[in-house]
């Protein structure tokens, strides 16, 4: 027996004096309103009606059970109550700086056609899993190593001029004898993690090239305007690229690429967030289609 759902009944049957007009504020058919009610009384052994009248008027055990059901219907109400408004309660979200408004916004609206409702915390790579560990967003797209990553998105090298090569080699950045200024490869704040920052440097050093020649940037921009001002180029993925109007080529020789992941205070939401909004996230990323199909 649904207990609340009879406790409804026997409440509205109660306060209209009728059992079709009780079943019609309950908003169930009368046999129903009926059935529910005799029921309830099979379970509390005792009449709640007295059914010798026309109207529906309570016995006397009805009367004293009368107040425990509104209290029931009433609670059971605030928990849908409450319920409903904690599902419209926003899933805080930390992302990557690189996702765009739009990008954000086509997932915001995608997670909202799921009854999910985001609010996305821009924040650096290193600063993401700590906002979920301070309780200060529920889950975050993390930054991890690409064999480890639910996403994956390649990496190359753009520069203002698209490079004529396929691929661009790093050993092509040695100086020469020319006395022209070293060119610099930049790595924007969002690739500033070992597995990706340790890698450019261990080439960069295995080539004999100068110190100065990989930068980390204070911020996109700034690697994005140092790019714009000289032969220099920027780390980044080929959808960044196109973004800043950059001739993107990928590195030959060494593949690197950016690996996210969820992390969240609760599995359910890491794990709704990878299955339900997989799609979603992967194009705010800017992961190839030929990525996402892996």
């Amino acid at each position: 027996m649904d207990l609340v759902s009879s406790c409804r009944a026997f409440v509205s049957v109660s306060e209209t004096g009728s059992f079709t007009a009780g079943a019609a504020v309950a908003r169930i058919p009368q046999p129903v309103a009926s059935r529910r009610i005799a029921a309830l009384e099979r379970h509390l052994g005792e009449r709640l009606f007295d059914r010798s009248t026309r109207r529906a008027r309570l016995t006397q055990f009805g009367r004293d059970m009368l107040p425990s059901a509104k209290r029931l219907v009433h609670l059971a109400d605030a928990m849908e109550h409450d319920a409903k408004r904690v599902k419209l309660r926003p899933l805080r979200l930390a992302v990557p700086g690189t996702c765009t408004t739009r990008k954000l916004a086509e997932l915001d609206a995608e997670a909202r056609a799921l009854d999910v409702f985001l609010e996305f915390r821009p924040a650096a790579p290193g600063e993401r899993a700590e906002l979920v560990r301070t309780h200060e967003v529920r889950a975050a797209i993390t930054a991890v190593p690409a064999e480890e990553g639910a996403w994956v998105v390649p990496l190359g090298l753009a520069s203002a001029v698209t490079p004529q090569e396929r691929v661009i080699h790093l050993e092509t950045l040695r100086v020469g004898r020319s006395g022209r200024s070293p060119r610099r490869v930049w790595i924007q704040p969002e690739d500033d993690v070992p597995h990706i920052r340790d890698r450019v440097v261990r080439v960069r050093d295995s080539l004999g090239l100068r110190p100065a020649q990989v930068a980390v940037a204070d911020s996109l921009t700034a690697a994005a305007a140092s790019v714009f001002g000289s032969a220099d180029m920027l780390l980044c993925s080929a959808e960044q690229a196109e973004e800043l109007g950059l001739g993107w080529r990928p590195i030959g020789g060494i593949r690197l690429a950016r690996g996210f992941d969820v992390t969240a205070g609760l599995g359910e939401d890491a794990h709704h967030l990878r299955a339900a909004l997989r799609s979603g996230i992967a194009r705010c990323l800017g992961v190839p289609e030929t990525e996402e199909a892996q």
